[in-house]
């Protein structure tokens, strides 16, 4: 799980399964577990006694720096002090951005556009119904629901609450966050319901009937932990997490996988596969088709990209002998699909990287050391693939293409070859394959634009096109604003697009107030997206909004990313310096007027640039990130990125991360934008501990700066609705105070 997390991407309602990050769940396949997903992102951190006597993917002792470090008390998450330093933080930048007075108007339109009722509702394909989280202002902490597909075709869907969490969390007097439901195929009925902690990657996994809408009595119940579970049948789990105290990897994940039978205790369970502390995780896969193939696998995460996948036979486990930079995404009429990041040599087969590839499951249980790989899809240098669906007759395949979406339709034939067709759906936006029904060959797809409100259209059988079955309301007025896509030439003259929104009467004398946010890292794309928040507070406010797609993503394929690994990570700060000059040279904004925006590994992004070219930007909005790079794999789940990121066990690498450390490369007496830093106690993967050490030392520096710490909500802006809304409008007032300073206000 990599630390990807979206910018303010959740107030329009209808949102892409998720975005990002590793080994995300691509289909029906019941590794969704909702600690391994979203994309492979969420799991619990380790204690530095642990951390330091651990292991790096590399097999070498991971050595922490041992430079002084006067903040080293602040990465004691929970810790009285710590948390009193936060406290008095918070009232200070709160007492800053809520006196501005824009901010109560901000807030307000944040809020009644995250509760509006007449969003888009989310929905998957559970036993034959449609299945729905929804939160509103009625429903902070939230209900699942379900309905019909003919009901949920009409303005107003007839919903049937199963679980209300609200309710659930004041009965037992917890502070339960929704973490996802895995449920049994083919009938569905039993569903292992995630249940998380105010928001942290860790959770408690309960048994749930849909039918009687009630937990199951006797049911599995498994203690918080980071975990992952996939079901064997009804009665048989199999279960990775901390079976023993210690028994995690120096990322802090499981890497034990037992078979846990119904009322057994997890002492008892049956141990099936080990791998390795040195490892980043291991989590078991289970996936039937709908012609009632059952897939049974292992998933080894030898580093972050690369793994070996293992196959369950009735009496033994056995290695496949695929690619190591692969990962599994579907499984249809038998045949298991690979998404591969390096090419696949098979006798004399040749499949690209970035491709999506077949192979036969009973030939691989047969043989598994001698597969016969057939390629489904291969990309050409502009296009990579997205996200598969399988329904009952066919693999529906999204595809980015030059950074916006595709869908194409496969079928594989008597000789085993796959054709496509494509699919017909809007040009120049984003394709998301949300959710398949393989029992009535339907599929959800998502699609979104900058300035294209969400509309959730069905496909359903052979080629027949998909219809439209809702588009939400427009949240701002798109008619004056129109969508343009330039390239930057970076440094080493690689050429880099981005993508900017602005008004069509744009003045080109540097004065625009623009907003330029990316991500760069862990072959995660940033393509054209409706975000409501962006469009109300800031298109309709007269600002411009630029997202660049820079290295380290994977908007074109597996090199796209890897030309930024590690050392050679320069490139992609060098990418982003290089869409912002490119936006001053061209005049559309000037660095008074343009202000940053990243989260995660884009907060890194934010505070490499801040640190690097404090010159270029007015504003630069740090959310949730990595800013201590000689210490990051110390902090929650830092050591599963050295693949992404380097070790400071490497020489080579550690003097790499040195000259990029935001934290060590602030300079006292530089006229550095001031930032707003912001972050969250219970973020159990990034951690909170990077912005808060680099707060403390610029305050030490007599820098100037704001710094606010959501204490709920995980790796992300809030636990609800409202904490979420209160961070948007935090962003929205600082960069309002920044980049137009020009006392206007919002209307709600």
């Amino acid at each position: 799980m990599s630390p990807g997390w979206s910018w303010i991407g959740r107030g329009s309602g209808l949102r892409s399964s998720s975005i990002h990050d590793g080994l995300a769940s691509k289909s029906a396949l019941t590794y969704v577990s909702h600690t391994i997903q979203t994309r492979m992102h969420r799991l619990a951190s380790l204690t530095f006694a642990v951390l330091a006597a651990a292991t790096s993917a590399a097999g070498q002792v991971i050595r922490p720096d041992t430079a002084p470090d006067p903040y080293r008390w602040l990465e004691d998450a929970h810790g009285d002090r710590a948390m009193a330093w936060v406290r008095a933080e918070n009232a200070k930048t709160t007492a800053v951005l809520e006196s501005d007075p824009r901010y109560a108007a901000v807030y307000q339109s944040s809020l009644s556009m995250a509760q509006a009722t007449d969003r888009i509702p989310s929905v998957t394909f559970i036993g034959g119904l449609l299945y729905n989280f929804w939160q509103d202002a009625a429903h902070v902490r939230g209900i699942w629901r379900r309905t019909t597909l003919a009901s949920y075709r009409t303005a107003a869907p007839k919903w049937t609450t199963v679980l209300d969490l609200d309710s659930l969390a004041a009965a037992e007097k917890a502070n339960w966050v929704w973490h996802g439901a895995s449920c049994l195929p083919p009938a569905q009925r039993r569903c292992l319901i995630g249940l998380t902690d105010g928001g942290e990657d860790a959770d408690t996994q309960r048994e749930f009937d849909v039918i009687s809408r009630s937990f199951v009595a006797k049911g599995f119940v498994l203690p918080k932990g980071k975990q992952s579970v996939a079901w064997l049948t009804q009665d048989t789990l199999l279960v990775t997490r901390e079976w023993q105290p210690g028994e995690v990897t120096a990322s802090g994940y499981p890497y034990i996988v037992k078979r846990l039978a119904r009322g057994q205790a997890l002492s008892g369970a049956t141990e099936v596969f080990r791998g390795k502390p040195t490892d980043v995780f291991v989590f078991p896969i289970a996936s039937r088709d709908a012609e009632g193939h059952q897939l049974r696998a292992i998933f080894r995460g030898v580093t972050f990209f690369e793994s070996e996948h293992y196959l369950l036979r009735a009496n033994d486990v056995v290695q496949l002998r695929v690619p190591a930079r692969a990962s599994i995404t579907d499984f249809i009429a038998g045949q298991v699909l690979m998404q591969l990041s390096e090419e696949w040599h098979s006798g004399s087969t040749v499949i690209r990287a970035g491709s999506l590839a077949a192979f036969d499951l009973a030939a691989a249980t047969r043989q598994p050391d001698t597969l016969a790989p057939v390629a489904v899809f291969e990309p050409n240098a502009r296009q990579s693939l997205s996200s598969t669906a399988a329904t009952r007759s066919r693999l529906l395949v999204a595809i980015n293409d030059n950074a916006t979406g595709r869908v194409m339709s496969f079928t594989r034939r008597a000789d085993g070859a796959w054709t496509g067709t494509p699919v017909a759906m809007p040009s120049n936006v984003t394709t998301s394959l949300l959710s398949a029904d393989d029992q009535r060959d339907l599929v959800l797809i998502g699609v979104t634009g900058f300035l294209t409100p969400n509309s959730l259209w069905l496909a359903s059988g052979g080629t027949a096109a998909p219809s439209v079955i809702k588009t939400l309301a427009p949240r701002f007025d798109a008619s004056r604003h129109i969508v343009e896509q330039f390239e930057a030439t970076s440094k080493d003259g690689t050429k880099v697009p981005y993508f900017i929104v602005h008004p069509k009467a744009l003045r080109l004398d540097g004065s625009n107030p623009t907003i330029l946010e990316a991500y760069g890292g862990f072959e995660i794309s940033s393509t054209p997206r409706y975000n409501a928040d962006v469009g109300k507070l800031w298109l309709e406010q007269g600002g411009v909004y630029v997202s660049a797609n820079i290295r380290g993503g994977g908007e074109f394929g597996p090199a796209w990313h890897q030309a930024g690994l590690k050392t050679r990570r320069q490139v992609i700060y060098d990418d982003f310096a290089a869409v912002a000059q490119d936006l001053i040279t061209r005049r559309i904004t000037s660095p008074q007027k343009l202000g940053i925006v990243g989260g995660s590994n884009g907060g890194l992004l934010m505070g490499v640039s801040m640190t690097q070219h404090p010159e270029l930007f007015g504003a630069v909005d740090i959310g949730v990130p990595l800013l201590d790079m000689l210490r990051f794999e110390q902090i929650a789940a830092g050591a599963s990125w050295v693949a992404e990121y380097g070790s400071v066990s490497v020489p080579a690498e550690r003097d790499f991360l040195a000259s990029i450390s935001p934290l060590h490369n602030l300079k006292a007496g530089v006229a550095y934008p001031q930032p707003l830093i912001w972050t969250t106690t219970k973020d159990d993967r990034v951690g909170p501990q990077h912005a808060r050490k680099f707060a403390a030392k610029m305050a030490d520096m007599n820098l100037p700066y704001l710094f606010h710490e959501v204490i709920e909500g995980g790796h992300g802006s809030g636990a609800n609705l409202q904490q979420s809304a209160h961070t948007t409008a935090l962003q929205y007032t600082y960069f309002a105070r920044r980049l137009m300073g020009d006392g206007r206000t919002v209307v709600p």
